[in-house]
């Protein structure tokens, strides 16, 4: 049952004591409002990184050919190095734990893209059928190029949702030819990218259709495979694996970071991770901290309005007021301002959250908080501040009546 007396006692202690009051809420506010904000920009900054990696696989590996920069056996620097169907081969092959493996071969140029009386350019790349999941590609309709396209030289071309648009408004393109830098392909598919737009500007073709007809040889110009379920430690031993058989095959020094380079997605994305770990870490420790101070707050003004009202509880304790009583009134004091103003950081920091989910910031997308670890934190601190009270209250149930009253 609610004893109305009391709770009209403990409003009009803290109306005569504003300042007091509003320093003590503003400790609480404080701690719970930095919690939220810091919890949330930290998300923040994960999501946005995250949502860096949303067009490759992560757990890529990518290896780009270039020029020597060291002899080598008799050999000069300088030279170019040329990967062809061979090194897709090996790829393919010769290591434990690879899933997915394609090649590369750029047309020169933004080729003119012809379908019917429209005339338009776009990026074309001819590449093998695991590019898909190097991507995240995701077919819409139709298909995507597959090993038979490959090994009988089809024809076919796999559109981005743009292109559609661009080349076909709302007809259906699949089975609908196209002509692409004076060869005429047939659509057998369309996809959307989970990059940007100019993902989905591109046109991709069977590499082998690609190397036959506009270069006449095998010559692949970039090699790029995912892992399988391999971690962190494994995944640099494959990449050290791959570069000691590029380098034996191409005839290079295996030192030589500039004849092929081998970039790991999953490596960076782990760097991140860590990073994120360590700044969570930090953000819980700052929170955590403002909310300790908060609670530190409380408890020396709950001993500063013990000694104020010393007098008050000894008259009390003379007209036969009980220690529990006593304890209760102080103790409700504290959990009442301590709740109102934990409530208040939480509404708050909600509230400048939501403001930055407008923001639009590289490497920092979708500030959120997890509401329940909030809620949690705001509960906890008024449990912490009902006990930052109770040893205060304690100490005032102890007074000498008579003491008191000579204060």
């Amino acid at each position: 049952m609610i004893d109305i007396d009391k709770w009209r006692e403990i409003l009009n202690s803290i109306q005569r004591h504003p300042l007091r009051t509003m320093l003590t809420a503003l400790g609480v506010f404080w701690g719970i409002f930095m919690l939220v904000i810091l919890l949330g920009a930290g998300q923040g900054l994960q999501n946005g990184v995250e949502y860096q990696f949303r067009d490759d696989a992560v757990n890529s590996m990518w290896i780009r050919r270039g020029v020597t920069s060291m002899p080598y056996n008799g050999l000069p620097k300088g030279r170019r190095i040329q990967f062809t169907n061979e090194d897709y081969d090996m790829l393919s092959t010769q290591f434990d734990g690879v899933e997915h493996v394609t090649g590369r071969y750029y047309l020169s140029g933004d080729q003119v893209t012809v379908y019917k009386d429209k005339r338009l350019s776009f990026n074309t790349r001819a590449v093998h059928p695991g590019h898909r999941y190097l991507e995240n590609t995701i077919v819409e309709a139709g298909r995507y190029i597959n090993e038979a396209d490959l090994a009988s030289n089809r024809k076919v071309a796999v559109i981005g949702r743009i292109v559609r648009q661009d080349l076909f408004g709302e007809e259906d393109p699949i089975g609908e030819p196209i002509t692409i830098g004076g060869i005429v392909y047939r659509v057998v598919g369309t996809y959307s990218d989970t990059g940007s737009d100019n993902e989905m500007r591109i046109i991709y073709i069977p590499i082998t259709t690609a190397q036959k007809v506009y270069a006449g040889t095998d010559e692949v110009h970039q090699l790029m495979l995912t892992t399988d379920g391999l971690d962190l430690e494994q995944t640099k031993e494959l990449e050290q694996e791959v570069r000691a058989a590029f380098a034996g095959k191409h005839e290079f020094d295996i030192a030589d970071r500039r004849a092929v380079s081998i970039f790991s997605a999953a490596e960076e994305f782990q760097q991140f991770q860590s990073l994120f770990g360590a700044i969570r870490a930090f953000v819980w420790f700052v929170g955590i901290g403002s909310i300790i101070a908060g609670v530190i707050g409380i408890s020396n003004i709950m001993l500063i309005v013990v000694k104020d009202r010393t007098k008050e509880i000894g008259v009390r304790k003379a007209l036969g007021a009980t220690p529990t009583a006593i304890i209760s009134m102080i103790l409700q004091e504290a959990i009442l301002i301590t709740a109102v103003a934990g409530y208040m950081g939480l509404l708050a920091g909600v509230g400048v959250i939501s403001l930055m989910e407008s923001l639009e910031v590289d490497y920092f997308r979708n500030p959120e908080v997890n509401l329940s670890v909030a809620v949690t934190a705001t509960i906890v601190l008024v449990i912490a501040g009902a006990l930052a009270g109770y040893m205060p209250a304690r100490q005032a149930a102890r007074i000498n009546p008579i003491e008191a009253m000579k204060s």
